[in-house]
């Protein structure tokens, strides 16, 4: 019977244990986007009005950055508010941390079968580290990584992320307010 809160704190370890990561800031210079990026990478690029253009890059130079889209499109250094690109991940991860959940539960349920044994709990750490193995690279290969920030322009700097308003309106039949919320 002591064993199993052994078995409890191993799972509950495997699972709340945070992972290291590290993140890299952005370029501060628009002339530095080679440093990170490569033809051949894909991006999304934001343009000063907004608009958001998924491409492959085709060349980086220090004043325009050229996509293949749908159709081929260089953007002036001055014209980009935001470049990110898709973070590489690793299917890997999501195999390790399902195997080891896996193996955590095998172990711990291998003592509910009356008594617990080490070649009971081998034998259910080895079947749910496979199982859960095999559930964690499919979820990981299924959930894409997440976009970081390669390039933020002064233009993105400057603009405010959200926009409130609210603007009286008055007509011969009408009377009110006109609210307006953009980001």
């Amino acid at each position: 019977m002591r064993s199993i809160p052994v078995r409890a704190l191993v799972l509950v370890a495997s699972v709340l244990l945070p992972a290291p990561c590290a993140a890299q800031e952005p370029v501060r210079e628009f002339a530095q986007l080679d440093t990170r990026l490569k033809p051949g990478d894909t991006v999304w690029v934001t343009d000063a009005r907004g608009r958001e253009v998924k491409g492959r890059i085709v060349s980086i130079r220090s004043d325009e950055l050229a996509l293949e889209s749908d159709a081929a499109i260089a953007f002036p250094a001055g014209s980009v508010r935001l470049v990110r690109e898709r973070e590489d991940d690793s299917v890997w991860k999501g195999t390790i941390i399902g195997g080891a959940v896996g193996a955590a539960l095998g172990l711990s349920f291998g003592g509910f079968s009356g008594s617990w044994r080490w070649s009971d709990a081998a034998a259910g750490a080895v079947m749910f580290g496979g199982i859960f193995a095999g559930v964690g690279l499919a979820v990981d290969a299924l959930i894409p990584g997440k976009k970081i920030v390669v390039y933020r322009g002064p233009a993105a700097a400057a603009r405010p992320s959200a926009h409130f308003a609210v603007a009286p309106v008055v007509t011969p039949r009408a009377k009110g307010a006109a609210v307006s919320f953009a980001f």
